[in-house]
């Protein structure tokens, strides 16, 4: 590319902008079209499959470019914020036809994946969120801020660990780091990030910026006094938010503290293992929000996924909320609530834009028909005993004057843009309704001074037009045109026709054009001074679309729980974990067939209700069930359900039991299935084993963990030993509420007396088929004690295996039975740190067994050399 200084004046210009946002695409406005040049163009091309063009020469060489339409913008822009790309958005800002030479163009704004608020440009069910991340040698500060609905807010962990649970919770779109060496591999590697300058994340600099930003003395009132880094997050946010818009944030009007310790704990893992709103593969119908969402608007949907991703630990909040869903149901005012909801729009993005002063006019007839809904609300929710929704109804607040200002301003379906007019309705201003008329009655006009020049020039064919590049005309055919009066003035010539105007013609146009111009201009106005009144009342607003937010979602939690047959939770002060009749959301909602709910107990005693007893007679706690049984027998979905449960009750839904009262808990960790973690170079094991690390050194005896096949990985003898001490650590130093899904049999001889283990199993029935053939029928029940078989070759079966794979197998398996090296067929638990213990695979077992099945005295010689022989072979 050649100096700027060899280019034409509007390739300078575009060199202009571009070297002041390098690193974005640039859509340059050139009449109807945004267009790109040179690189931006070819990568636009690329990403969007649009025609990369050669038009033109500036220094001397063609110049490539690509465009889109102007009207179709939004689509575009849309799929490139996908793609993770950001936009500079060039516009023409002064008058084509008032300038002299070049239009002055200028950057209104850039478009980036964390700060759009377009409604074509935002995930309609999902938060859009920008985050800053900074950090010292003690922590990380966060910010983070959704403002196409408004919030901010920030918070500080400790550690890599907490740092990649918040990352996994937030999922934003775009990340700001401090352009520094050193970042975790887990941020390095996010889509959307932007490295910015370090200077940028002072938390000195930072304090003044945000005091100057919210017009305050100090941060005492946000709790942020004593957060640096927090600060340091939050300014380095909003400078980068006020570079791309352009413009100042009325709508960000506080930063709010999101403490972690107000939440249950889960890190990335236990988000990934639970499938709380996306699976492994991506799909989000098969997950706990696809059974759990059936709100109504957007909004609700939102904060229900926000509930989700933040369980609370606060049980008046909690208990307010499961308060609030069992009064919907027993006054019957969910269908009610939820059927006047299909008439409300997404009031709190609305009222983003209206801030922002982006809002289109049908936004504004939404918010109008949403306020139109308020006193109904009021009249179905007043009488209802509830604390919450009593609270709810008191944020409502009272917008009579805006509800009746939108009814009397707008038309009933107003245009989608406001450049078009016809946005107010008539009646509403007087000189708007003037101007309207002058051009409502041009075409009357029209027809009477065609009827009359008919009638004065005898040419009947004579027509009165209008088209927008020429204005109105009186056109006569070319066989006709010698016949024209001499007082028409030709104005266009036509392959058949000529075109004429008259005074009075002209005179008409120009009052008619003026009027259409003015009436534009006056909507214009208008417009902004509707803003205006709203923005003057924009946080009651905001209070009362996040009220219909919360609604939204207790109505829906009403609506499952009837639907589903869900019963309320009891959070209890008292430790402990007892569900009763227990069910998987998700699997129940996908399976045809009846799901087997099951119950569990962990530490119990503080229900009245212990199991044993120590040799002093205290109550001993089960904290601990080691689960057993075959693949595909359940124990994956028995572990999650558990988790599923006590998470929604700590949203303030109710649950899928019978009964389930759950004592504190402040973490759910997870250890289920593994892969290959090539972004970090890990193996599935070294996954397995850096989960469990996590697990060891951050459960506590309020949390509840998930272990699933710990140790399966490596050798039998390394992950039997691992899965041993992993277990008996969790149960005598973590303590905690432990589900541990285990093939190892050995693991089994845990549950001593007084150890607080438990065994349970999945258990499965074998039987011959029609064929002949061996079947397994599971029963997904769950039954005390251990299991005393794997059924594995059973479920290879199942899976499909040639049948000449499994009977080789099953062969195979009869021969290291019989020699011992092998203890599938049953399993006598022995205490692994007994010292009468044998190794898993001891040869002398077979012969051990062999020999005290033998009885002397009952033997004939020819038998008792038989067996000898048998031994020895053994």
């Amino acid at each position: 590319m050649s100096s700027a200084a060899q280019h034409t004046p509007l390739m300078k210009q575009f060199f202009a902008a571009k070297a002041e946002h390098p690193d974005v695409l640039l859509f340059f406005r050139m009449g109807d079209f945004y267009e790109l040049f040179y690189d931006d163009a070819r990568k636009a091309a690329r990403l969007l499959d649009i025609t990369l063009t050669q038009r033109g020469n500036s220094a001397g060489q063609p110049i490539p470019m690509a465009g889109v339409p102007h009207h179709a913008a939004e689509g575009y822009l849309a799929r490139l914020v996908a793609l993770g790309e950001s936009v500079a958005i060039c516009e023409q800002i002064g008058d084509p036809a008032a300038s002299k030479g070049l239009v002055e163009r200028k950057v209104v704004r850039i478009v980036t994946p964390g700060t759009v608020t377009d409604e074509a440009l935002l995930s309609e069910r999902r938060d859009t969120l920008l985050l800053a991340v900074s950090r010292n040698k003690h922590g990380y500060g966060l910010a983070w801020a959704d403002l196409a609905g408004g919030r901010f807010l920030a918070n500080e962990v400790i550690g890599d660990d907490a740092l990649e649970a918040e990352l996994s919770r937030l999922e934003p779109a775009e990340l700001l780091l401090p352009d520094e060496d050193g970042w975790p591999a887990f941020v390095a590697a996010r889509n959307g990030l932007r490295r910015r300058a370090p200077w940028l994340f002072d938390a000195d600099t930072g304090r003044r910026q945000l005091l100057q930003f919210f017009g305050l003395h100090d941060l005492t009132g946000f709790g942020l006094e004593d957060r640096p880094l927090a600060i340091a997050a939050a300014s380095a946010l909003l400078g980068y938010v006020e570079e791309t818009q352009k413009q100042r944030l009325p709508h960000l009007t506080a930063i709010a503290i999101e403490a972690s310790d107000g939440a249950i704990a889960m890190n990335a893992a236990t988000r990934r293992h639970l499938e709380l709103d996306t699976r492994v593969d991506g799909d989000s119908r098969h997950t706990l929000l696809g059974v759990l969402d059936t709100t109504i608007t957007p909004m609700g949907g939102r904060l229900l996924r926000r509930w989700l991703h933040r369980p609370l630990r606060d049980r008046r909040i909690v208990g307010e909320r499961h308060h609030a869903v069992a009064t919907l149901i027993d006054q019957g005012a969910e269908r009610s609530l939820r059927e006047n909801f299909r008439a409300l729009g997404d009031l709190e993005r609305i009222l983003s834009r209206i801030a922002l002063r982006s809002a289109r006019p049908r936004d504004l007839s939404t918010l109008r028909d949403g306020l139109a809904l308020l006193p109904d609300l009021r009249v179905l929710l007043s009488p209802l005993d509830s604390p919450r929704l009593q609270a709810l109804l008191a944020e409502f607040g009272e917008h009579d004057a805006e509800a009746t200002l939108l009814a009397q301003a707008l038309v009933e379906q107003p245009p989608v843009l406001a450049r078009d007019g016809g946005i107010f309705a008539a009646g509403y201003d007087a000189e708007l309704d003037e101007l309207r008329t002058l051009s409502t009655h041009a075409d009357q006009f029209l027809i009477d001074l065609e009827a009359r020049e008919r009638e004065a020039s005898g040419i009947a064919s004579l027509k009165v037009g209008y088209n927008r590049v020429h204005g109105y005309f009186i056109e006569i055919s070319k066989g006709q045109s010698a016949r024209a009066p001499t007082h028409y003035t030709r104005r266009q010539t036509l392959t058949g026709a000529e075109r004429y105007i008259t005074e009075e013609l002209k005179a008409f146009e120009d009052k008619v054009l003026s009027a259409r111009e003015r009436a534009l201009s006056r909507e214009k106005l208008l417009y902004e001074g509707l803003l205006d009144a709203l923005n003057a009342r924009l946080e009651p607003l905001r209070h009362c679309a996040a009220a219909l937010s919360e609604l939204d979602v207790l109505a829906c939690f009403a609506e499952r729980a009837q639907q589903l047959d869900w019963s309320s939770p009891q959070l209890s002060d008292a430790p402990g974990l007892r569900i009763e009749r227990g069910r998987h959301p998700v699997v129940e909602a996908v399976r045809a067939e009846p799901f087997t709910p099951n119950d569990l107990m962990l530490g119990n005693a503080a229900h009245g209700e212990p199991v044993e007893r120590s040799a002093h007679g205290e109550p001993v706690e089960p904290r601990m069930l080691v689960i057993t049984g075959p693949n595909m027998g359940g124990k994956s979905t028995y572990m999650r359900q558990n988790a599923l449960i006590v998470l929604l009750a700590h949203i303030g839904s109710f649950v899928p039991a019978a009964r389930a009262e759950i004592g504190p808990i402040d973490r759910i960790l997870t250890r289920i299935g593994a892969g290959d973690d090539l972004a970090r170079g890990q193996s599935t094991f070294m996954v397995e084993m850096a989960e469990t690390s996590y697990i060891l050194h951050h459960a506590t005896a309020q949390s509840l963990v998930l272990m699933d096949e710990i140790g399966r990985g490596t050798s039998t003898y390394d992950g039997l030993a691992l899965a041993d001490a992993v277990a008996r650590h969790l149960a005598g130093v973590n303590r905690c509420y432990t589900l541990f899904a285990t093939h190892y049999f050995e693991l089994t001889a845990l549950a001593e007396p007084n150890s607080g283990i438990a065994n349970v199993h999945l258990d499965a029935v074998e039987h011959r088929d029609a064929g002949g053939e061996d079947a397994l029928v599971f029963m997904h029940a769950v039954k005390d004690g251990p299991a005393d078989r794997s059924f594995g070759l059973q479920v290879a079966a199942l899976a499909g295996l040639p049948k000449s794979v499994v009977k080789q197998a099953r062969g195979r398996l009869a021969e290291l039975e019989q020699r011992g090296d092998s203890r599938a067929a049953t399993v006598t638990p022995v205490a692994l740190d007994s010292p009468q213990q044998i190794g898993l695979f001891a040869p002398a077992s077979a012969a051990l067994d062999a020999l005290a099945a033998i009885d002397p005295d009952e033997l004939t010689p020819k038998q008792a050399l038989e067996a000898l022989y048998r031994l020895k072979a053994l």
